[in-house]
């Protein structure tokens, strides 16, 4: 696969109307093969985090593919939905040589492929660096942003408030876990693709706001996990089953999410320093 480094950005809501092509069934099965084959070579490359594989994203570029059009455009909007995931430059750059191993090998229908950074195309490396450091820089240069999907703040904020946390708790001679505790919820979306994907975390989020209303510090860690900090008030099992009840009674109601994995909800203990809680949401970002 061999692309043109041009193109801008790709906006989710072009990714769907891209996927809203595909409405035969035949054009709807070579998208799907594509992209289980993509992400078994992409797993077997290394990526780590295998529930923050399948992006919307990614629906749109074999849906590109599929159409025989030029995949420009949802390649950037990849690359650029990889870096806002966490997802670091190298292993971005080694899915997508898996994506043109698979391309270039037709025959290995079961997704077994060598992928090769210095065999993929340099138009392409270029046009995903370019994209992927687009994101990475504009991170950089802001602090704290809201999660447009889940109206939600990010991690950077969830740090911020964390530090504050630490610094109080030091304060009064106390450490951080006594007071408060992590709660984190995560979803495997591995199977599902497009507005399943979407629909789910929104829900989660709507969820997560219906029960924790005491104030309680609330963020969203990655493409399929949210993450709070709980105040240790005698109160934090009742939060916690009410939580499975909501999320129960938001993600049963449609049938588009019969493939959806039930939500795992945990309660982690704070490490004993700021710098260890913030390694910690990194690990739960990715997984």
């Amino acid at each position: 696969m061999d692309v043109p480094a041009s193109g801008g950005s790709a906006s989710r809501q072009g990714s769907w109307r891209q996927l809203g092509a595909l409405t035969d069934p035949e054009s709807d099965r070579r998208l799907r093969t594509l992209r289980a084959r993509w992400r078994t070579a992409s797993l077997a490359a290394g990526w780590r985090f295998p529930s923050d594989w399948a992006l919307p994203e990614v629906d749109a570029v074999c849906a590109a593919v599929v159409r025989g059009g030029k995949p420009e455009i949802p390649l950037a909007g990849l690359a650029r939905a990889r870096a806002a995931a966490g997802a670091g430059l190298a292993e971005v750059l080694t899915d997508l040589a898996a994506l043109h191993a698979v391309l270039s090998d037709p025959e290995a229908t079961d997704g077994f492929v060598s992928p090769d950074v210095d065999a993929t195309p340099s138009r392409l490396l270029r046009l995903t660096a370019l994209a992927w450091a687009d994101v990475a820089m504009d991170q950089l240069a802001n602090i704290e942003v809201i999660d447009p999907l889940t109206g939600l703040p990010t991690g950077a904020y969830l740090r911020t408030r964390l530090g504050e946390i630490y610094r109080g708790a030091e304060a009064r001679g106390r450490r951080a876990a006594e007071d408060y505790t992590l709660l984190a919820v995560g979803l495997d979306l591995s199977a599902v693709s497009g507005w399943s994907r979407v629909t789910s975390m929104i829900l989660v989020a709507e969820a997560l706001r219906a029960v924790l209303e005491g104030g309680e510090s609330i963020a969203t860690l990655g493409p399929s996990t949210i993450a709070a900090v709980l105040p240790r008030d005698g109160q934090i099992s009742s939060k916690a089953v009410s939580l499975r009840r909501s999320l129960h009674e938001r993600l049963s109601v449609d049938a588009q999410f019969d493939e959806l994995t039930g939500p795992r909800i945990r309660l982690i203990r704070l490490p004993s320093t700021h710098e260890g809680a913030c390694e910690l949401l990194a690990r739960l970002s990715r997984s």
